[in-house]
C-alpha cells in the first residue's frame, strides 16, 4: 500500500511511501539537521531510500542533490516524491551500485555527502528480514560502511565533508576506516533514547576529507524525555508546532 505523508511538521515537503519498503527514519532526519550546507554546491546521499535526506536538505539549502541507491523500486519512489514537491531542478535520483557510483555521477565534486547507511554486518547466521527491500536497507548485505567512505573519497572535493549516522557499537570500525582514508574526524554527536540512558544509542559523524583531525564532541542529543515525550530539540527538528 502507497501513502502519501507530510515529512514531518514540514507542510511543503511531502514523501510517499510504502508498506513493504523502510519508511524514512527518525535516524535520517537527525543526520539531516546535523548537517551544515552554507555555501555548498553540490550533495550526495548514498543510499537514499524514498529521499528523505535530500528532501530535509532542500529546507536548508538551494545546492544540487543527487540520491542514489541500488533499489529500482525505491528510487521510483523517490523520484516521485520530488516531483511531487516540484523539486526535479533540484533533487537528481540515480538508480546505481553505490560502487563505482564516481564514474556515473563524477568523481572529485562534490561538497558534501551524506549516508545513512545499513547498521548491520551481514554473516550467513544473521537474522535478516523475510523482506528483501528491509534487509538490504538495514543489513550489509550488498555493501559495507568500508565501502561507502571509500566511495565518498572519490565523489568529494578536496576537504569536502562526510556526514555519517550509525549505531554506536561500529564507531570503532568506522573510526579506523576514516583514518585509513585520510578523512580527519571533525565532529562526534552521541544520540540517547533518553536523558536518564547511561549509555548513547546511535552517533553522528561529521569528517573531512584530506585535513587533519581536530574532533570536537557537541552536547548529546536526547529523542525522548521522562514522560515519553519528544525533547524540545527533536520537536524543533521535527517543525513540531
Amino acid at each position: 500500500m502507497e501513502e502519501i505523508h507530510e515529512l514531518l511538521g514540514y507542510e511543503r515537503i511531502k514523501i510517499i511511501q510504502r508498506d513493504d519498503m523502510l519508511r524514512f527514519s527518525l535516524d535520517s532526519m537527525l543526520l539531516a539537521d546535523f548537517v551544515e550546507c552554507k555555501n555548498c554546491k553540490n550533495i550526495i546521499d548514498l543510499g537514499t531510500g524514498n529521499a528523505p535526506i535530500p528532501l530535509f536538505l532542500t529546507l536548508k539549502t538551494n545546492a544540487k542533490i543527487v540520491g542514489v541507491d541500488i533499489q529500482e523500486d525505491v528510487c521510483d519512489v523517490a523520484k516521485r516524491s520530488v516531483s511531487l514537491n516540484n523539486l526535479e531542478n533540484q533533487i537528481d535520483i540515480v538508480n546505481n551500485n553505490i560502487k563505482d557510483i564516481y564514474k556515473v555521477v563524477g568523481n572529485n565534486k562534490f561538497d558534501i555527502v551524506t549516508s545513512n547507511p545499513p547498521y548491520f554486518r551481514y554473516q550467513e547466521s544473521s537474522i535478516t528480514n523475510k523482506n528483501d527491500y528491509l534487509t538490504i536497507a538495514r543489513h550489509e548485505v550488498l555493501i559495507t560502511i568500508e565501502e561507502i567512505i571509500s566511495e565518498a573519497k572519490k565523489l568529494l572535493v578536496d576537504g569536502g565533508y562526510l556526514y555519517l549516522v550509525h549505531r554506536v557499537e561500529r564507531l570503532s570500525d568506522i573510526l579506523v576506516c576514516l583514518k585509513n582514508e585520510n578523512f580527519g574526524l571533525k565532529k562526534l554527536r552521541f544520540i540517547h533514547t533518553k536523558e536518564s540512558d547511561e549509555e548513547a544509542l546511535l552517533v553522528l559523524i561529521c569528517a573531512r576529507m584530506n585535513k587533519k583531525a581536530d574532533v570536537k564532541v557537541v552536547k548529546p542529543l536526547y529523542i525522548y524525555d521522562e514522560n515519553k515525550e519528544y525533547t524540545e530539540e527533536v520537536k524543533r527538528i521535527f517543525n513540531f508546532k
